[in-house]
């Protein structure tokens, strides 16, 4: 079972008989995170950095997302009581505003994410069909949106259709990208791996080059909080922290080793021109014409599959944070094939803004996958500092552990801070600012939740934070509009 089979008995069996097994959360890991991102990798990484700059990211970067599937582990263990994974957590540990943003910048990042695989769908088709461009032209952005409101359709009338088309796509997600990998060792050349050990000429310092990569691998590992978020369902808490350790390391060395092969199959400089997805043209490099076709098929159907399942996620983050008052009572609406559509239907509408918005971005594919990673990282910072002070014993309900040590948590949480405090210092001010554009006007949610409630809107904390995001949002328009910043 994937992600999405399990995504609608989470969304559509919001009830406590649904309970998931150690090995269905696991694979719910591994599909959310096999998605658009990994097909991308070979063209992404070659733009920035060599060989060396690579192991040396993913290096960094499968430390740093283990510290963070470390904390969900403990999260789920310390604190049972909690359900929704990354917006509970940022709740209980820092207010219910932040909770509150930590839900709405988890929520945003699927929308973003989704439209990171129409771009990458109507760019493979684009390659036979050249009106399409790389996914970001009028026409490309039509039949996205056309596409877009199908899935919603689709989903509307009741999630076991939904899951009937996910069962096609499991096997059209791991297929390709293992056929690749081998065939790739297989057509491997040393001397060409040995030129591109050290970078381009164009990739400067080995700092910038690692850099440069970090917003990459934080979309590819997007998902390995996925197990945290449907919590409520296992059937034991413990499985939760498993699944995510297993579902991340099952991934990583398929990631990582997707990315290293590739150096030794073209030049950098070339595997850094390739249309997307570049690794139908790695593999077409090494193969022939059918590589290309083999990759691009198995993407677009993995893609599909890849959608649907984040649809459904991003719809339960919005739908369960209103049923805890931290969102208007209308996103807790669900139909009687129990299908929030409310929650559905704004999921659906900020991914068609952003679809718009990448006619005007000067790489649509590119642009979609930083905002998608910087915005999930203020709730995976809030998560891991919530561990930080679970460690320190605030805010702790497992009384039957309560005494055994916990300095190996705080270590670990503490690394999980400054990975993601460093992963914001990776994505640049630009993106930093943009997701203040968006977290700014979501505050509007905030207050029309608190209204029903007949509770005051902000305590003086939270309205500093109010004040924050506004002043930052504003900076942000203001340097869209200067041009001081460019999408």
């Amino acid at each position: 079972m994937s992600h999405a089979e399990t995504s609608d008995q989470a969304t559509a069996g919001a009830s406590p008989a649904v309970k998931l097994t150690l090995m269905t959360l696991t694979t719910m890991v591994v599909g959310s995170m096999v998605g658009a991102g990994v097909f991308s990798l070979p063209r992404r990484f070659a733009q920035e950095t060599g060989v060396a700059g690579a192991l040396i990211a993913w290096a960094i970067a499968g430390a740093g997302m283990l510290m963070l599937a470390f904390v969900f582990q403990t999260l789920a263990v310390r604190r049972p009581d909690l359900d929704a994974g990354v917006y509970a957590y940022a709740k209980a540990g820092f207010g219910e505003y932040l909770g509150f943003f930590s839900a709405f910048g988890y929520w945003a990042s699927a929308c973003v994410g989704n439209v990171t695989y129409w771009v990458l769908i109507m760019s493979t088709v684009g390659a036979i069909w050249p009106s399409l461009g790389d996914g970001d032209t009028l026409i490309a952005v039509v039949l996205s949106s056309f596409g877009l409101w199908a899935f919603f359709l689709l989903i509307r009338r009741g999630v076991k259709e939904a899951a009937a088309i996910n069962r096609i796509v499991t096997v059209a997600k791991i297929v390709p990208i293992l056929v690749f990998v081998i065939l790739a060792l297989f057509f491997f050349e040393p001397s060409v791996f040995a030129d591109n050990f050290g970078g381009a000429d164009y990739a400067g310092s080995l700092f910038n080059q690692v850099r440069g990569t970090m917003l990459a691998t934080v979309f590819v590992f997007l998902g390995v909080e996925g197990a945290s978020v449907y919590s409520r369902h296992a059937k034991r808490r413990e499985d939760v922290g498993r699944a995510t350790i297993l579902g991340f390391l099952s991934v990583f060395a398929v990631f990582a080793s997707v990315t290293i092969v590739s150096y030794g199959i073209m030049p950098m400089a070339e595997i850094a021109e390739l249309r997307q997805p570049s690794m139908a043209g790695v593999l077409e490099e090494a193969v022939g014409t059918w590589g290309k076709v083999f990759v691009s098929v198995g993407l677009i159907v993995s893609v599909l599959g890849a959608y649907l399942a984040w649809t459904l996620m991003a719809a339960e983050v919005l739908f369960v944070a209103a049923k805890d008052d931290d969102m208007p009572r209308f996103l807790r609406k669900a139909t009687s094939e129990d299908v929030p559509v409310p929650a559905l239907l704004m999921t659906t509408a900020l991914s068609q803004v952003v679809l718009i918005v990448t006619m005007f971005s000067d790489d649509a594919f590119n642009f979609a996958l930083d905002l998608t990673s910087a915005l999930s990282l203020i709730p995976f910072l809030l998560a891991a500092g919530f561990a930080v002070k679970i460690a320190l014993g605030a805010g702790r309900r497992d009384a039957a552990v309560a005494g055994q040590s916990t300095r190996g948590e705080l270590v670990i949480a503490v690394i999980a801070v400054l990975y993601t405090a460093f992963l914001l210092y990776a994505a640049g001010l630009k993106f930093v600012l943009v997701s203040f554009i968006l977290y700014a006007p979501a505050t509007l949610l905030f207050i029309k939740a608190r209204r029903e409630q007949n509770r005051r809107l902000f305590s003086p904390r939270e309205a500093v934070i109010c004040v924050v995001s506004i002043a930052g949002a504003v900076v942000g328009v203001t340097a869209l509009a200067a041009g001081w910043i460019h999408l």
